[in-house]
């Protein structure tokens, strides 16, 4: 069964995997009417991928090449492309489960309220926080809450949704990842994403929901679930600008789309990015990548203190 639903999969150089997730949606039920794949590949394999009769696919596959490379920057090129009233973001490497698409449509249409839900991802979840993890928690947060499950606390600080047997099927939640999500066209900024979230694109999606979630509803269908099976990369290898990135993308959201941009807000950055290399340190592989880590930290902070128009 198709449904009024453009899915949209920016990928680059993941043919084989990409492949998994398309073969993945062939055994929904409910299938978007069409997905739009927008490639950054330095060959031609994805393009192959997106040519083959993938049994019990039903979607109309749209492939173009990226105009620029980028997670941001290719969704938003998709989302030109788009022909439905429903915007379906997903990954290019995650399976579905049984029913995931049509369990993410009901809950989306059962409040016009609603601008978008995601599903569940079984192998990255909120866990119970460890006494120090939970210290930073309510500083954070300023209180102290039974849960901090998919909350959005501090500076741009973005916890992961609960999967709970004693929490209703879906839940509202204050951020969406892209991972696998359903939007409703009309709830989206223009563009979805903005323009300095480039390469990468670390925190792309707290930017979108966090900016679509001050008007519209945001939940989390827990039911609705799906295995996240992430891939390493070129973007990946770059410690040093992957923590310069993390750093500029987060005051970006902190100060641009929450509005915390007070003395005391800055504090609470520093803090957590303190917190962030500490927990680095309990790994070997941590203490390898100290040193970037810490000069990727000092150029986003030249950037932020010392730049004009920084986010122009």
């Amino acid at each position: 069964m198709l449904a009024a639903i453009t899915s949209i999969i920016p990928t680059a150089n993941r043919a084989l995997v990409l492949q998994k997730t398309l073969e993945s949606l062939a055994l929904q039920e409910m299938q978007p009417a069409e997905i739009i794949i927008i490639d950054a590949s330095d060959d031609r394999e994805t393009e192959k991928i997106a040519g083959l009769v993938i049994h019990g696919l039903e979607s109309s596959i749209i492939y173009e090449k990226a105009g620029q490379k980028g997670a941001a920057t290719q969704r938003n090129q998709g989302v030109e492309k788009n022909t439905n009233q429903v915007i379906f973001f997903l990954d290019d490497d995650i399976i579905l489960e049984t029913g995931c698409v049509e369990k993410l449509w009901n809950v989306l249409h059962s409040d016009n309220n609603i601008g978008a839900v995601n599903a569940m991802i079984t192998n990255q979840q909120y866990h119970k926080p460890g006494k120090l993890t939970k210290f930073m928690y309510r500083l954070m947060s300023g209180k102290d809450m039974l849960t901090y499950a998919g909350k959005c606390i501090g500076p741009a600080w973005n916890l992961l949704p609960e999967d709970n047997s004693q929490l209703p099927e879906y839940n509202e939640v204050e951020w969406l990842n892209t991972t696998c999500t359903l939007y409703r066209k009309e709830a989206l900024p223009s563009p979805p994403f903005p323009a300095p979230f480039k390469g990468y694109s670390l925190m792309e999606d707290l930017a979108l929901s966090l900016e679509v979630g001050k008007k519209w509803k945001l939940y989390n269908v827990r039911n609705a679930k799906i295995f996240h099976n992430s891939q390493t990369g070129d973007h990946k290898t770059n410690v040093s600008a992957l923590s310069e990135m993390e750093l500029l993308n987060r005051h970006y959201i902190m100060v641009r789309i929450l509005g915390r941009s007070s003395f005391s807000n800055y504090c609470k950055l520093f803090l957590f990015e303190l917190f962030g290399i500490t927990v680095v340190l309990t790994t070997a592989a941590g203490w390898k990548n100290l040193i970037p880590v810490i000069w990727g930290k000092l150029k986003a902070m030249r950037t932020i203190f010392f730049t004009k128009n920084k986010y122009e």
